[in-house]
């Protein structure tokens, strides 16, 4: 059917053309001509062109999806990353907080580490000049009592065994 009114068209167009010996005025049969070239450029060209911008149009659309798409993961994305961000912030803070009580604590027993351990020192202390002074305490009596055995008890009296003692201890 296509091509049965196609080649009309094309006799058309040469049956309507006008010649040169004619002097009147063709306007009519140009008209005519022109209607039917246009007409039949229309039916060539038209539905590949039609298609051709039907399909730029469905290719730019896809495209668009595709960047829409991205553009929506992107979005989703950062948001994730925003709340792992805050999540981080938070525990960093949690964090920040535990270690200042642990530090406190550890801070606390050594503090109580150290006074009990100054504690035993000054025991140990104590107990050391307790037991060098018992010691030079009964160094001085044998050495007193070495000097009184070794005088004659005739002679010896309080007096006497009074000034050994003082010198002694002085």
């Amino acid at each position: 059917m296509s091509r049965i009114l196609v080649l009309m068209l094309m006799i058309s167009t040469f049956a309507f053309a006008s010649d040169a010996e004619h002097a009147g005025t063709d306007i009519i049969q140009r008209t005519v001509n022109f209607a039917l070239f246009a007409g039949l450029v229309w039916y060539l060209v038209a539905e590949p062109v039609k298609n051709y911008f039907t399909s730029r149009s469905q290719a730019i659309a896809d495209e668009l999806k595709k960047v829409q798409d991205k553009l929506n993961e992107s979005i989703a994305l950062r948001k994730e990353a925003l709340v792992k961000i805050s999540d981080a912030e938070k525990f960093a803070e949690e964090l920040a907080i535990t270690s200042k009580k642990e530090n406190k604590i550890i801070g606390d027993n050594i503090l109580l580490q150290n006074e009990a351990d100054l504690e035993n020192l000054l025991k140990q202390y104590k107990t050391s000049t307790d037991f060098e002074q018992r010691k030079m305490v009964r160094k001085v009596v044998e050495e007193v009592l070495d000097v009184v055995l070794s005088q004659s008890s005739d002679g010896f009296d309080k007096e006497a065994m009074a000034n050994v003692i003082l010198k002694k201890v002085a």
